[in-house]
């Protein structure tokens, strides 16, 4: 009997399925046929979120045999584009960029979020994580972490930074600085990372927290000044770049993780067919090499369906922490 690609696959899927603990179930026929697939990208164009989504939209794209497009729908620090992805029918056509922000930090800050970040979603795979940094423009009078806090506390509310957003993870760490280093920063909002940057180097702000993905060609460029990294040691791209942590703040020591993620209900066969064309993807010379370019850090061991979701609910819990003993409550709006 000869057997049909699509049967093949779906075998595969099933196979793949069962060997991750998911259960085994029948082929979904009109999977992938109906073209596109969208990909949601919770944050503007430039940002880390949109950057990692069209580094893999083309080799999901001819994996799958259909076009995998790229919608950016930002705002509210990533809940609108996840809440968006959350209430999409679970047929495996809507996929979302799993974010730090909207689904590790907002739970924390925002009691009213409109989706639980672990039972509203089927979570399919972790695809890397870029630390955060502190940074200002190269003409700052800022050269260290130390000048911009003493600064800080000669000019409470003065001292402004921009973040991809409120309620962002970016938007959580100057506020955690400004909780650890006893200063008043004055935080600036923007719809995410890439108008924040051009604030900043217009000199509309002196600062900003950002994940450094979305700076290195400006680092690069000597337009901007690294202050400091997340990262727990120094980077091998910029190893003069200190940490955080060795100036004083390891509780600073964290990064914006990004994933692929679709709504709760997605079948277990399109769940497993999902991972499986994203390791591969995860592992191409020509998405490894530009994962290294923008400082987008794969997990040594990548994680299963199950263990990403377990690190999602668990990064949630730990956050939610933090944002509680440094006071931050938001209202959506």
């Amino acid at each position: 009997m000869k057997l049909s690609r699509r049967t093949l696959l779906a075998a595969s899927a099933v196979t793949m399925g069962s060997s991750l603990g998911i259960p085994a179930v029948r082929a979904s026929q009109d999977w992938p046929t109906k073209a596109p697939i969208k990909l949601i990208a919770t944050f503007p164009p430039g940002g880390t979120a949109d950057t990692i989504s069209r580094i893999l939209a083309p080799k999901l794209s001819a994996a799958l045999g259909t076009q995998v497009m790229v919608e950016n729908k930002p705002g509210a620090g990533g809940t609108i584009g996840s809440d968006l992805a959350a209430k999409a029918a679970p047929d495996g056509f809507t996929l979302v960029i799993s974010h730090a922000s909207p689904l590790g930090i907002a739970p924390g800050i925002y009691p009213k979020l409109p989706y639980n970040v672990v039972s509203d979603f089927s979570h399919v795979a972790l695809i890397g994580h870029t630390p955060n940094v502190l940074i200002v423009p190269a003409g700052s009078p800022y050269k260290t972490l130390a000048d911009y806090i003493a600064d800080a506390k000669a000019k409470p509310d003065q001292i402004a930074f921009g973040s991809s957003g409120i309620g962002s993870n970016t938007h959580l760490m100057g506020e955690l600085l400004s909780s650890l280093a006893g200063v008043k920063l004055k935080h600036v909002p923007y719809r995410g990372s890439a108008p924040s940057l051009q604030d900043m180097l217009a000199g509309v702000i002196p600062s900003m927290f950002d994940p450094i993905t979305t700076n290195v060609p400006h680092i690069n460029a000597g337009k901007v000044r690294l202050l400091a990294i997340s990262s727990e040691k120094r980077i091998d791209m910029y190893p003069n770049a200190p940490t955080f942590a060795e100036q004083g703040f390891p509780r600073l020591t964290t990064s914006t993780w990004v994933g692929v993620s679709g709504p709760k209900g997605m079948s277990p066969e399109i769940v497993a067919r999902l991972y499986a064309e994203l390791m591969r993807a995860y592992k191409a010379p020509e998405v490894v090499e530009r994962f290294k370019d923008v400082v987008l850090l794969p997990e040594a061991k990548p994680m299963t369906p199950a263990e990403y979701t377990k690190f999602v609910g668990d990064f949630a819990a730990t956050w939610a922490a933090v944002s509680k003993s440094a006071g931050i409550q938001l209202e959506l709006g």
